[in-house]
């Protein structure tokens, strides 16, 4: 297909959206999605987190997540009869797309190694044979996984099995995306989410977008970003990549735009910082601010510094002492830039701040994402109106299930509020793995089974080649899956793939529909109820497969199994209870799930209300990294070969949704009908003697590990990007990330920064 300059969103949204229910073969259900999608009433959307809009009568949906409805609502099969005409080893060969293509799982399956496929197995059956795997293991080498799709009831049961099994190895996908912004924002403000609500967006004068592309992965957030710009707000980005979205988008829910096809400037500047050079543009604000309050300007907000804060004096020191020249050759931005942008929020009296995972995929991302709260602290922009950090998190229920409890480490407050619930339960209080570690874990033969609550584990992190060949040689390894997807063609030497409904799915149990509950991203608790007949009587609910499994295992009666999946009011009830005292807000659970819209989880930073050591907001000073990632992969090089490495970043495409990938188009970036590509600047593209469209073998360079990594074959491609960068689609580029190369304390894959060469395919 020719390029098209064709304004992002539209009427290009709208036509992917109805065409994502027409080859699914269902083109009459989209009209009835679109109306049931994230309201009241109907069925929340399975696709990212951003919060519905309150009171809203239209349609309050996006493309990105009708393709995911459509995905799921699929009246196409993956069920024993595709398996028996397949094996595993030929369905590796598939593409990531074609394999979820295939259609929604319908039955229990078990791994046959002497056939090399996947063959039915009754409930029954499967469950006892989960318990009997599980009893020959030790508890503390067993690892369960959430995936951020699975609901509040789902993720509660999933946590209170594994620990009451002895195993608090709780890894989840917020290890794989979000880890640094919780633990940075916990540290610093004393709550690990986001302070702000939707309506603080309508109040905001200026709004900074960091490492971030809205338009392909939150299109909900790019309207409402397009309905502020419209009102008069300034909106700012700042990302190595200039994203369509940012400087022509088309909303359509826009009568107008749509009508004359025509978008809209969203973003009044794109600041094109270098990979990873977050850090430095944020201190470069920071030091511009303490140069213009030295010429007497009024830029922090003193009163509030001192009524709230630690750390200001270190923190001015540390900037003072900031060379300009090194913050400018670090972000790859002109002091002149930064002083724009340090200006820009300065004028600003109510500023958000929102960012995703082009900060948290970085070694420095725990200090990037408080260096970027820093800004926000001195000038009081957190509790009041229109103001707030905002971590945009990508699966629509990933902050619930760490509410919920799926991590690795939780309060002692929240295991003795189970344990005194539910008397004669005994739960683990050992600190488990991570996703970091469960990989490790898998790689060197430690862990010995592998439970997966939803998700695609082993393609979502580091080194996939190297996981998936681990978890074949894992002794168990259990899914429940909505769809069959590259981390369930290689199970452990017992390997049990089971059929769960989707958010769509209408859920029964005892005769009776049920809801189920989700946490968006800004800590609103919000019900859904499926509106699709299930493709077969044996799928069951997320809630019921876990608690069947946790009857089969568990035999001491601690914990009513059976009992509490009959009602789902049930398992509300109990989690209010196991609540008291950890968040706030869940007192009266199920009754205010029945309020349109749901409620809110109070958030104690947004009172000004500091729950950390100390009690007060902290100021944190970071240094400059002087040893990083790229830094470390040159010193392997000869001197003339240091111009040839790039910086290298994961992206999606607009045909994806984590690791689903709908198709083989991006259209915002004039990519049509392939994945296997590296996006370069034109000067890029000029200065390393390449062309457009040529095909080059990608080198991923040794860096801690001393292993080179390559992806081979893979077409060059203009994209306007900061120099010295480069940019390739995940999952297809994740061989590239080490599985040691992570964010420093957090331990989340570092994929946002990867070294390497290109070499033209002779």
């Amino acid at each position: 297909m020719a390029e098209t300059n064709q304004p992002a969103g539209g009427r290009g949204a709208v036509k992917a959206a109805f065409d994502a229910f027409s080859e699914q073969g269902i083109p009459l259900k989209v009209v009835r999605s679109f109306l049931k999608a994230n309201k009241p009433e109907g069925f929340d959307c399975p696709g990212c987190a951003f919060p519905d809009r309150p009171g809203s009568f239209g349609p309050d949906s996006c493309e990105q997540g009708q393709k995911a409805i459509a995905w799921e609502m699929t009246p196409r099969k993956a069920d024993a009869a595709f398996f028996a005409q397949h094996t595993l080893t030929e369905l590796r060969q598939w593409r990531e797309r074609d394999i979820e293509a295939v259609g929604r799982l319908t039955e229990p399956l078990r791994y046959n190694a002497q056939t090399d496929r996947y063959e039915p197995i009754a409930w029954v059956d499967a469950l006892q044979l989960a318990a009997t795997e599980l009893r020959a293991l030790e508890p503390t080498r067993v690892s369960f996984y959430t995936s951020g799709r699975a609901s509040n009831e789902a993720a509660f049961l999933w946590q209170l099995l594994a620990r009451a099994y002895g195993s608090a190895n709780l890894p989840d996908s917020s290890n794989l995306c979000h880890e640094p912004s919780g633990l940075a924002l916990k540290e610093q403000i004393g709550v690990g989410k986001g302070t702000a609500q939707l309506s603080d967006f309508e109040l905001a004068d200026c709004i900074l977008v960091v490492g971030q592309n809205p338009a392909t992965n939150h299109p909900r957030l790019m309207g409402t970003l397009h309905a502020a710009s419209k009102r008069g707000a300034t909106v700012l980005a700042m990302n190595p990549l200039v994203e369509r979205g940012f400087v022509n988008f088309a909303d359509p829910k826009d009568v107008g735009e749509m009508l004359t096809n025509t978008g809209h400037r969203v973003a009044k500047t794109v600041y094109t910082v270098k990979v990873g050079g977050d850090l430095a543009a944020l201190k470069g604000v920071a030091k511009r601010w303490v140069e213009l309050e030295a010429q007497g300007q009024s830029i922090f907000d003193l009163a509030f510094i001192r009524e709230h804060c630690e750390g200001f004096e270190a923190l001015l020191a540390d900037l003072r002492g900031e060379d300009w020249q090194r913050i400018e050759a670090d972000s790859g931005l002109s002091r002149e830039a930064l002083h724009q942008l340090a200006d820009e929020l300065a004028r600003s009296r109510a500023t958000l701040i929102t960012w995703c995972m082009g900060l948290t995929h970085h070694e420095d991302a725990v200090a990037t994402i408080q260096t970027l709260v820093n800004l926000q602290l001195l000038r009081g922009m957190i509790g009041k109106p229109g103001t707030g950090v905002v971590p945009v998190r990508g699966h629509s229920n990933v902050q619930g299930d760490r509410t919920m409890g799926c991590t690795f480490a939780v309060p002692e407050r929240w295991i003795a509020n189970q344990e005194a619930t539910l008397p004669g339960l005994r739960l683990t209080r050992e600190r488990g793995l991570d996703a970091l570690g469960t990989a490790q874990g898998l790689l060197d033969g430690s862990l010995q089974g592998l439970l997966s609550l939803g998700g695609n584990f082993a393609v979502a992190g580091a080194d996939a080649p190297a996981v998936l060949a681990a978890l074949s040689r894992t002794p168990f390894t259990l899914h429940i899956a909505t769809k069959p997807n590259r981390t369930h063609l290689h199970p452990g030497r017992t390997g049990l793939l089971l059929p769960c409904l989707a958010r769509t799915d209408i859920d029964r149990q005892d005769g009776h529909e049920q809801r189920v509950s989700v946490e968006d991203s800004m800590s609103m608790v919000h019900a859904s109820k499926g509106m699709q007949t299930p493709l077969s009587n044996e799928m069951r609910s997320e809630p019921a497969i876990v608690a069947q499994l946790g009857h089969a295992l568990l035999h001491d009666g601690s914990v009513p199994w059976l009992h509490l999946i009959q009602d789902y009011d049930r398992i509300r009830a109990l989690i209010e209870r196991c609540q008291q005292g950890v968040f706030e807000g869940f007192e009266n659970f199920n009754a205010k799930l029945q309020q349109p819209g749901g409620f809110w989880l109070p958030n104690a930073a947004a009172r000004r209300e500091w729950r950390n050591a100390g009690g007060r907001a902290k100021l944190m000073p970071h240094a400059l990294p002087t040893e990083g990632v790229l830094a470390r992969a040159k010193a392997g090089l000869p001197a003339s070969e240091h111009a040839r490495v790039l910086s290298l970043m994961t992206v999606r495409s607009h045909d994806q949704f984590n690791t689903t990938v709908y198709g083989q188009d991006d259209r915002y970036r004039n990519v049509f009908g392939t994945r296997e590509v590296v996006f370069l600047s034109p000067a890029e593209i000029t200065r390393l003697g390449l062309h457009e469209g040529q095909k080059v073998d990608v080198e991923g360079l040794a860096i801690d590990d001393g292993q080179t990594r390559w992806l081979r074959g893979f077409e060059v491609r203009k994209l306007e990007m900061a120099p010295g960068c480069a940019a390739a689609y995940f999952p297809e580029a994740t061989p590239l990330v080490p599985t040691g190369l992570v964010a420093k304390g957090a331990r989340t894959p570092a994929a946002k920064a990867l070294p390497v060469r290109l070499h033209p395919v002779v």
